[in-house]
């Protein structure tokens, strides 16, 4: 095993200093090879932050509760709040590397939100990249050399790893939001182009992809309605339009909207527009 550290003031006494926004109190790196494991127990937490970083291999994290296991892999980072229950297990045989800092002050909390990491994240991906391991190594260098306002430096480190996740965090976000407007539009569009067909919202789903419970939650996000009223919608706005500019009957103008149930038809139509098709159609004529 491999392991390198530095703490403030040569002190591992977990640190409390609410006289400033921000600082850090220790920094340090585990690597696991041989050695078979490397267990961490706290049921009482720490009174300051901890932010860990798995560079490399996975990591065991038991959130809450004892008997609650979560694998972190390479790429994520997990933040501790002060006393939060801690219990957390590295292996030799996954080939683990973290990195981890510790870190307090009045305004926390404000600086983590400022820089997007919300209230809620636990556990948030970021990526393996060296730009997360050289400030970790310059910050565990600056801890055991001391040399003149290297808890200024600190300080920038930390802020210089709050840039970094947020600028990952945030383009995640970016890709994400992009993703789910063009398969909303895609789906809004097929809608269009086949709403007098029999759609089944589940199958549409699964033919993107997509769990038909993300893609409902999303769709109506998007588009204010769920994917049934909206098809719906075409329907009967399609259907009012046919009843004003045609002669066909309503059973005839239930069936080229995708209603072969004339008596649905009518029911539903009523229910949306609060006429029947052929009450619609005199006062839409001036009957």
């Amino acid at each position: 095993m491999y392991t390198n550290a530095g703490y403030l003031n040569y002190s591992l006494i977990d640190l409390k200093d609410k006289t400033k926004p921000l600082a850090v109190g220790s920094c340090g790196t585990y690597r696991l090879k041989n050695h078979p494991k490397l267990p961490t127990y706290r049921p009482r937490g720490r009174v300051d932050y901890q932010i860990l970083y798995v560079s490399a291999g996975i990591a065991h994290f038991h959130f809450d509760k004892e008997e609650n296991n979560t694998i972190v892999t390479a790429g994520n980072m997990v933040l501790y709040r002060p006393k939060e229950f801690q219990k957390y297990e590295y292996y030799g045989k996954d080939k683990t590397e973290v990195y981890w800092i510790h870190f307090t002050g009045n305004n926390v909390k404000n600086i983590l939100r400022s820089y997007g990491i919300r209230d809620d994240m636990r556990v948030f991906y970021v990526g393996t990249s060296l730009e997360y391991t050289r400030i970790f190594k310059r910050t565990i260098t600056e801890l055991q050399r001391r040399q003149p306002y290297y808890q200024e430096v600190l300080v920038l480190l930390l802020r210089q790893l709050f840039i970094a996740i947020h600028r990952k965090v945030t383009k995640e976000r970016k890709l994400r939001n992009e993703y789910m407007d063009t398969e909303m539009d895609i789906a809004a569009q097929y809608f269009n182009d086949n709403y007098n067909t029999d759609i089944h919202i589940e199958d549409y789903a699964a033919s993107r992809g997509m769990s038909v419970s993300w893609f409902i939650r999303n769709f109506k996000q998007y588009t204010g309605s769920t994917p049934m009223q909206y098809i719906v919608s075409i329907r009967i706005t399609n259907a009012q339009m046919l009843l004003e500019t045609t002669s066909y009957s309503v059973s005839e103008i239930g069936r080229i909207v995708g209603y072969e149930n004339p008596l649905y038809f009518s029911r539903l139509f009523h229910k949306q527009i609060g006429f029947s098709p052929s009450e619609y159609r005199k006062k839409a004529l001036g009957k």
